[in-house]
Formats: structure tokens, C-alpha cells, sequence
């Protein structure tokens, strides 16, 4: 019996490719590879967003966890019915205001940090792999410097009266 050749899971050659279209195939190979590892723990990679930004600041509405996620607020809504029923968060009014309800972990949402945290280092280590600490900072450096640019580049059209849609549907 003769084993069949698997596909190499990058395409051969992206030296021609654009940086954009590089970052985005980085972008979707992080999520990938995340997804694969929460997975195992019954966490989706919605759910994973929504925790990461809680174990940072909790207390926070769903209009402020959507401007951090960068999602709609029904999608945030409908995240955090599921993490409600997972046991993981929960939600309450405060004082004076009945109608806005802010989001807080629950013990077993807090005790996910220690699990899940260190599957999402993981992903950056074997994502890292063969490149030394100069190059990964290096790497780092200009990763920063382009989202700068970027802000810049947004900050300059808006300001010229330039209006920019939405782009909360790639999550």
C-alpha cells in the first residue's frame, strides 16, 4: 500500500504577494491554530475574544465590549447569552441604572485564564518558531509601526470628510 502525498498547508511560493494579503493569511493561521486548542476545552474563538477582554476589565456594558472586540452589539449579545450559559460570566445592572447591564466573570470564567491563556502563547511560540529574539522583535517593531501608520492613514481620511464602513463582519 502506497501512502498519498498531503498537501503542504501553505502555498509554495507568497513572495510576490502583497503584505496585506500575507497579514491576513497570518491573521486567519492564528485564529486557526487558536480555535484548534480552545476547542478541546468546550471555547469557541467568539467566546475566547470576549474573555481575554474581561480577565483585562471587568464590569464593562455590551456597547463597551463591542467597541473593544470591534464587533456589532448583537453579536456581543449573543455571545454572552452563551457565555452566561457556560457558567462563565454574568451579567448585572448597577445603581441608578436599571436599564444597562455590565458584564462580570464568574469563578469559573476567572479560573479559565490559567487554562486558556497559555494555548494562545502556544500558538504565538510555534507561530515564532525559527526566528531569534532580535527577529521577533524586530518583527514586532514593525508590526507596530504599520498599524500606526494605518491609525494615521484613517485618522487623515476621516478628517477629510472621508466616511469609512464598517468592518465589524470579519470577525
Amino acid at each position: 500500500m502506497t501512502s498519498v502525498p498531503q498537501p503542504d498547508p501553505t502555498p509554495n511560493d507568497l513572495s510576490d504577494e502583497r503584505i496585506a494579503h500575507l497579514v491576513r493569511l497570518c491573521a486567519r493561521g492564528f485564529g486557526r491554530s487558536l480555535q484548534m486548542r480552545l476547542a478541546a476545552h468546550g471555547v469557541s474563538f467568539g467566546q475566547w475574544v470576549f474573555l481575554r477582554i474581561l480577565w483585562d476589565e471587568e464590569g464593562l456594558s455590551q456597547r463597551e465590549l463591542a467597541d473593544r472586540a470591534g464587533l456589532t452589539e448583537p453579536t456581543v449579545h449573543t455571545a454572552l447569552l452563551r457565555l452566561e450559559k457556560l457558567g462563565y460570566v454574568a451579567r448585572r445592572t448597577l445603581e441608578g441604572n436599571r436599564r444597562k447591564q455590565h458584564t462580570y466573570l464568574t469563578e469559573a470564567g476567572q479560573a479559565l485564564r490559567d487554562v486558556l491563556e497559555p494555548l494562545a502563547v502556544e500558538v504565538n511560540e510555534r507561530a515564532m518558531e525559527g526566528l531569534d529574539e532580535a527577529a521577533r522583535d524586530q518583527f514586532r517593531d514593525a508590526l507596530i509601526l504599520v498599524l500606526d501608520n494605518l491609525a494615521r492613514d484613517e485618522a487623515a481620511a476621516r478628517a477629510s470628510g472621508m466616511t469609512i464602513p464598517p468592518t465589524r463582519s470579519g470577525f
